[in-house]
């Protein structure tokens, strides 16, 4: 250090907000001096680009530069520092394992503190003391020790890198500026890396940035293979129950098919049995009327012959035989009867299985009163709702439904799969399904999709379709309990009869991207005969 930067005090070089020495310190157009750092959060707290010592305002935030002096001289305060905070003890600091040791040091050698880019050495405080002393030395460019000193150095000129070629990105030294890159665009090593710096700390929100987007993304495809893995898992349950379930199925009409036959076969074995038995015994008693034909034949008592022969006669078998046949049983049919047999038992499993994979996705559906038509009645857990003969007051609600006796359920959805069931026994009139969230309420109503409503209902002991032709459903088994499935990435709206668990119909049309409701009709009850209210039931996989 000179002996007029000798004269100046450590105060000089403090900071006057965080009153520690400079760290990257910067000079504001007034002159004064703040910490980097100090000064970029004075101005983010304050929301105003003022110098907190003068008060002087300059409007929009100035691009301060780093005061290489001031930095400098802090760094050779803080040099001093630590030379007398550990005075002679420094002797005893020998470099450790990974740390820069000293070239000069002859026995032990200590921990560097700095290394010099001309010398190409790296010196522990003792050695260092020249660089710091001697006039010529103290122009030669320290830095923190490291390893390879060599490599700081032009490989072409020998002299160090200290520029930064901005053509080719890359370091040069001195020569390498007058010769190779004469024309290129170049800058001090200090000035790159304070631009490096710069560009470093910007880049670092960005690259936090991608790194929580591409941790989102892990854990998305995470839960997207652990959802593939349990739905996987779940159709290997599903599957090895419906086969195991088929296979006892086939086994047990196979042995009911080879009953049949035997039966069949041992029924014709019997009765040939009884014929044979019957037969033998005749021919037993044939062979010994012969035996007493042959030998009266040889009597000459012309009395005894006579009167012989027509007692022999008399007793003679009468029984005509040729009339009687056994007839083999017919097996022709009977494999085909069981096979066609077991294809309806195959389509009742598989329709069982298709009815226990929408289960699956079973919601809780309430119903919401403030849909309601004035003349519907609501149990207490607004789980059930039937049809009064007389209006009741209600508030006026453009949710509501004015002229037919509909209701919709409280819970809306409008993505993924949603399924619920409606027990409707013993009702002579009901309409079930889905309607999107504006679908007209108020006046008279055509259910259709075309209008905002995937529905089906019983009306006159027939089911019926509501959609553009309102065909009839043909199907004669009156379902107990009716369930309702929507698909919004199939596009598709089923309804089951759980009991059965037959499919009795499905929408298949684009559905609207807006929320979608249960839909419950309990029908007019007129004459009392269908005051049986709709009750949304629990889902159980009943098989």
């Amino acid at each position: 250090m000179s002996s007029a930067s000798c004269l100046l005090s450590e105060e000089q070089f403090l900071c006057s907000i965080c009153l520690d020495l400079f760290k990257d310190p910067l000079t504001t157009p007034c002159g004064h001096n703040f910490c980097k750092n100090c000064i970029t959060q004075h101005w983010d707290v304050n929301h105003c680009s003022q110098c907190p010592l003068c008060k002087r305002d300059f409007g929009a935030r100035p691009e301060l530069e780093i005061n290489t002096f001031i930095r400098e001289m802090v760094a050779q305060f803080s040099l001093k520092a630590q030379q007398k905070a550990s005075g002679s003890s420094s002797e005893q600091q020998a470099a450790k394992p990974g740390e820069i040791p000293c070239d000069l040091c002859s026995e032990t050698q200590l921990k560097a503190l700095k290394s010099c880019l001309v010398c190409l050495l790296s010196y522990c405080e003792t050695h260092l003391e020249p660089h710091l002393t001697v006039p010529r030395l103290k122009k030669h460019q320290l830095l923190e020790p490291v390893k390879n000193l060599e490599e700081m150095l032009c490989k072409e000129h020998d002299k160090p890198l200290e520029l930064f070629c901005k053509t080719d990105q890359t370091c040069i030294c001195s020569l390498c500026s007058v010769l190779d890159h004469k024309s290129h665009q170049f800058v001090p090593l200090s000035h790159q890396y304070e631009a490096v710096r710069v560009e470093l700390k910007q880049m670092e929100p960005e690259l936090k940035k991608k790194i929580q987007a591409n941790r989102l993304k892990v854990q998305e495809i995470k839960e997207v293979i652990k959802i593939s893995k349990d739905a996987a898992d779940r159709e290997k349950t599903e599957g090895v129950q419906v086969f195991t379930a088929l296979k006892e199925s086939v086994e047990k009409a196979l042995e009911e098919l080879i009953n049949e036959i035997e039966e069949k076969q041992k029924t014709t074995e019997k009765q040939a049995e009884v014929f044979i038995k019957d037969l033998e015994q005749e021919i037993s008693e044939l062979i010994k009327k012969s035996s007493e034909v042959k030998k009266l034949s040889q009597a000459e008592d012309y009395l005894s012959l006579l009167q012989s022969f027509y007692s022999l006669k008399a007793a003679l078998p009468t029984k005509n035989w040729t009339e009687i046949s056994i007839h083999p049983p017919s097996y022709e049919g009977t494999v085909v009867n069981f096979v066609n047999k077991m294809e309806k038992t195959t389509k009742k499993f598989c329709s069982e299985a298709k009815l226990r994979r929408v289960q699956q996705y079973a919601v809780d559906v309430t119903f919401d009163p403030n849909t309601a038509h004035p003349a519907l009645i609501l149990s207490g857990d607004e789980k059930r709702v039937h049809c009064c003969q007389a209006k009741k007051k209600s508030e006026k609600d453009p949710k509501r439904f004015t002229l037919y006796h509909n209701i919709l359920g409280k819970q809306g959805f409008s993505s993924g799969r949603f399924y619920f069931e409606v027990r409707v026994r013993g009702k002579n009139h009901w309409t079930l399904g889905v309607a999107r969230e504006s679908a007209d309420r108020t006046g008279p109503i055509q259910l259709s999709p075309e209008n905002g409503y995937w529905t089906i209902g019983f009306r006159r002991n027939k089911f019926r379709i509501f959609d553009d032709t309102h065909s009839e459903i043909f199907y004669f088994t009156q379902p107990k309990k009716v369930g309702v499935f929507v698909d919004f990435e199939a596009n598709l709206v089923s309804f089951y009869n759980v009991n059965t668990s037959d499919c009795l119909h499905t929408f298949y049309s684009s559905l609207p991207p807006e929320k979608m409701y249960p839909f419950f009709s309990p029908g007019p009850n007129p004459d009392g005969k269908n005051s049986v209210p709709l009750f949304i039931s629990p889902v159980h996989q009943t098989f």
